[in-house]
């Protein structure tokens, strides 16, 4: 799998100064191309990988993802800024729009459409990457400087004092087809989650086909290693079931429509009401081993060498690796690379 980098997420590790700094030192050895932290309502994603810069020197370090609505394009800008001068250049920096139930729920903001949000958004924060003009911008939904109701009318375009890093390749988590199609032309990469190495022509086929030379494609993929394939299979079923039937409401749920558009139609369906009538247990029985396998890399290791056959053959750069155990998994998936 010469073609595609191996990334391994940081999900899970919560808190823990000393199992972060061991996961970090034994992915760099054992050849992990890069570490990806990412942010819902608990740990932010910036700070473990300040961390991680800190006592790595070849790893990579991206966020899967942060949160748009969470910072202004500045604060973002500054952040990464920071992050780059510190890790000599080593960010990637991912982004999302995340979903109303956090963003107005924790963040105490409005939620905007994705698709014009995203691309204001990126305006402004590859202004200010750049370091080499005062940033101005008058969008509709971002103002800078901020002129609107409120305004002191004292404000003035700024320019940053760090170096600039316009080179700091920008990614975004987007599902939906116009999403993905903004995507494409106007950020770095993709960022998708529950990807099908089967499938997946048929949810981002025709805006991936839009995409240019060194566009980045980098999933991240749930994986569990182990001799008891159905044991494995049940280990990474409750995430599964949590995005297609927990992440969003029954008319808007962005997973639940992705793997309908992998073909999936009644067992999204079926995960989706079980899981919003409260029952968890049921929805995530209703799960089927097909999905399982279509959307995770599960079972001996062998077998998941087997799989990952069917990575090789899409648009993939990198496979960020998201195992139930770091302390057991890392080093057999990386010998597969």
């Amino acid at each position: 799998m010469s073609k595609v980098a191996l990334g391994l997420s940081l999900a899970g590790i919560r808190g823990d100064g000393r199992s972060l700094a061991d996961v970090a030192r034994r992915a760099e050895q054992a050849g992990y191309d890069s570490v990806w932290a990412g942010e819902a309502w608990s740990a932010d994603a910036f700070t473990p990988l300040a961390f991680v810069a800190a006592i790595t020197t070849r790893l990579r370090l991206g966020t899967a993802i942060a949160q748009m609505p969470a910072r202004t394009p500045a604060a973002t800008a500054m952040t990464a800024l920071t992050l780059q001068q510190l890790s000599q250049g080593r960010l990637i920096l991912g982004l999302g729009a995340s979903g109303p139930q956090v963003v107005e729920g924790w963040h105490g903001v409005p939620y905007h459409p994705p698709v014009r949000m995203t691309r204001e958004y990126l305006a402004i924060l590859r202004q200010a990457l750049a370091g080499t003009e005062k940033v101005s911008f008058d969008g509709t939904i971002y103002q800078v400087p901020y002129t609107g109701a409120g305004a002191t009318g004292q404000g003035r375009a700024l320019r940053t004092q760090l170096p600039g890093a316009p080179s700091t390749p920008i990614l975004i988590a987007a599902l939906g087809p116009k999403n993905v199609a903004m995507a494409v032309a106007e950020a770095d990469g993709l960022l998708p989650y529950l990807w099908s190495p089967r499938h997946w022509k048929n949810a981002w086929g025709d805006a991936l086909a839009a995409a240019g030379e060194g566009f980045q494609v980098a999933p991240t993929v749930l994986a569990c290693l182990g001799d008891d394939l159905d044991a494995c299979r049940d280990q990474v079923r409750p995430r599964i079931a949590l995005h297609i039937g927990g992440m969003g409401s029954k008319t808007k749920n962005f997973y639940a429509a992705l793997v309908a558009r992998y073909g999936y139609v009644e067992e999204a369906n079926r995960i989706q009401d079980l899981f919003l009538a409260g029952d968890r247990k049921a929805a995530c029985a209703a799960v089927p081993d097909e999905l399982v396998d279509d959307l995770a890399l599960v079972g001996p290791l062998p077998r998941i060498a087997d799989q990952l056959a069917a990575w090789r053959e899409g648009p993939l750069t990198t496979v960020i690796v998201e195992p139930t155990d770091h302390a057991t998994m890392m080093e057999p998936i990386a010998s597969l690379w």
